[in-house]
């Protein structure tokens, strides 16, 4: 078992909610990446576990205006369970430098 498989029900996005479209259409307005937000979910939810952080950085060289961009989320603790962890998109940040 990899650890992707390990956090897979660990870690979740609240995929049904108005958060994950609007993180879906600023994902979408600032990403140059050929590959479908769908195929990168996972990876995102466990970049952030791991790092300890609520945010995750999209580098201005996969970025359309050559900005970095921060994705940040809440992170809430189900109370049914201690084990999993609810992302919840809040906004993107643009670094400018």
């Amino acid at each position: 078992m990899n650890q992707l498989d390990f956090h897979r029900n660990q870690l979740q996005m609240d995929y049904f909610s108005d958060s994950y479209r609007q993180f879906e259409t600023d994902f979408y307005r600032y990403s140059a990446l050929d590959t479908p937000l769908t195929f990168l979910t996972d990876d995102i939810l466990l970049a952030m576990y791991k790092s300890k952080k609520n945010y995750f950085k999209l580098n201005k060289e996969n970025a359309k205006d050559n900005s970095d961009h921060y994705f940040i989320f809440d992170i809430t603790t189900l109370s049914e369970t201690k084990t999993v962890s609810k992302y919840t998109y809040r906004k993107t940040v643009k670094h400018i430098e």
